[in-house]
Formats: structure tokens, C-alpha cells, sequence
């Protein structure tokens, strides 16, 4: 298993949790916004020592409410991800899973062996924009995507919607993908979302700086998502800033 490493203690990856972070190497996607693309791209990666891995977790178990895997996306690495999971489930750690949500049959494998207790996602809207690729592979991967949620529906897994927020796109269709979205969330008691405005730089290096000084930095567009899923009801979080690292993130509850 590739990895870039692991945090021990975090306050930042799941809003309102302590977590033990670990953060896997490789990715289907290639948004331009990303400010992980070196760890998504595998560059810089080294093989998981399990072991010391398992020790640190142990150590940190009583502080914290979930061991986090991110990445890159960590269901590329699922066959070598499962049996460690199986292991942390024995020490009773709460396991949750940062996944862009495109890789369905491995999200179905960890689910039904009951190894996953959060998810959190990117809502990334609209995705044939955002997620970086031809057009034809982005419809494809937007219908794996609503199928991913209908998975975390049905198994009323806590979930973490994130909406990146990018500038200068249609409302209308933005707003289009997010409503379809939701429709794929009726019935699950168990989630929020966060908005998270697209930035880039000097606080992120993103992998395409030119893209990002066209459609990071939201104006009014924040406001016109924030206010048109005030219709549904929705806990809704807002994230007002992030460090380069990802390391100083803070979430603060979106008023009205």
C-alpha cells in the first residue's frame, strides 16, 4: 500500500471530530483545483509499515473519534486497504473514509463487511469542469458517484457532503448537480454539508494555477449555493479557511 504518511492527531479532516489521519497515494481524478495532486499523482510515496502504522494508532486510540483515510483516493488501494481495516475494527477505532465516490464496488465490498462507520465526499459541481477530465468519462463518473450515495443512503452510514465552491461558472447548472445530488441523499437522517470556497495561491499549490486564477476565489456564488440549500434544510457548515497544508482549517456553523 502507497502512502504519503500519517497524522496522529488532527482536528481538521472531519468537522467537528479528533482524528488519526492517513493519507493514500494515487487517484482516478485530476481536478485542477487539487492542492493534494503530488500525493494523487503518487509522487513521493512510500510503502505502508503496517506495523508501525498499528502502534501509533493504538497510542492515539483514546483521543481520537475516527482513523480517517484520505488521499489521493484510497479506494484505488481497496484490496490492500480492507485487511488493515479489519485489524483496526479489532482495537475498536471508528474507521471513516474520504472518497471521491466514483469507485463503487470497492465503497459496496467495505460496506457490507461493515468496515466503514463516516464517509465524507466532494459533491464537485459541475464535474465535467471540476473533475478534470473528457467530458464523456466525467457523465460516466457522475452517475458512479450518485450510485456511491445511494449506497451511504441505504446503509445510513454519517456522511460529510462537501461542496467545492468554484467561481465564474452558471448557477443554474451548478445548482442543477447539487439538487440531483440531494435527491440521491432522501431518506438519510445522517449528514451535513460543508461549503468549501475553492482557493489557490500563495495558500494552496493547485495543480492547474492557471485554471485556478480563472474559478477559485467565489464571489456572490458562495451565497447563492449557501442560500439555495437553505431550502432543503440541511445542517449546513461553512469553511471560512485553510492553510496550505490542510492543517488549520477551521468550520464554523453557517447562520440563517
Amino acid at each position: 500500500m502507497l502512502t504519503a504518511g500519517w497524522k496522529s492527531v488532527s482536528m481538521v479532516d472531519v468537522h467537528g471530530k479528533v482524528t488519526f489521519t492517513l493519507w493514500l497515494c494515487g487517484c482516478n481524478l485530476e481536478c485542477p483545483f487539487c492542492h493534494n495532486w503530488v500525493i494523487a499523482e503518487g509522487k513521493g510515496c512510500t510503502g505502508l509499515d503496517e506495523a508501525r502504522l498499528m502502534e501509533d494508532l493504538r497510542e492515539s486510540a483514546f483521543l481520537i473519534d475516527y482513523l480517517h483515510i484520505t488521499g489521493g483516493e484510497p479506494l484505488l488501494q481497496w484490496r490492500e486497504l480492507v485487511p488493515l481495516l479489519r485489524k483496526v475494527k479489532e482495537t475498536g477505532v471508528r474507521i471513516s473514509l474520504n472518497t471521491n465516490g466514483t469507485l463503487v464496488g470497492p465503497l459496496r465490498k467495505l460496506v457490507d463487511e461493515g468496515l466503514i462507520d463516516h464517509v465524507a465526499t466532494d459533491l464537485k459541481s459541475p464535474p465535467f469542469h471540476l473533475y478534470g477530465l473528457p467530458e464523456e468519462v466525467s457523465w460516466k463518473l457522475w452517475g458512479l458517484f450518485l450510485r456511491s450515495l445511494d449506497i451511504i443512503t441505504d446503509s445510513s452510514i454519517p456522511l460529510e457532503l462537501r461542496i467545492p465552491v468554484p467561481r465564474g461558472f452558471p448557477a443554474g447548472e451548478v445548482l442543477r448537480y447539487i439538487d440531483e445530488a440531494l435527491g440521491h441523499l432522501e431518506g438519510h437522517g445522517d449528514f451535513y454539508v460543508v461549503l468549501n470556497p475553492l482557493i489557490g495561491p500563495p495558500m494552496v499549490s493547485p495543480r492547474d494555477e492557471g485554471w485556478c486564477g480563472v474559478h477559485c476565489s467565489p464571489n456572490g456564488e458562495l451565497e447563492v449555493i449557501r442560500q439555495h440549500l437553505r431550502r432543503y434544510g440541511v445542517r449546513l457548515v461553512l469553511n471560512r479557511t485553510l492553510s496550505h497544508d490542510n492543517t488549520e482549517k477551521l468550520l464554523s456553523p453557517a447562520k440563517g
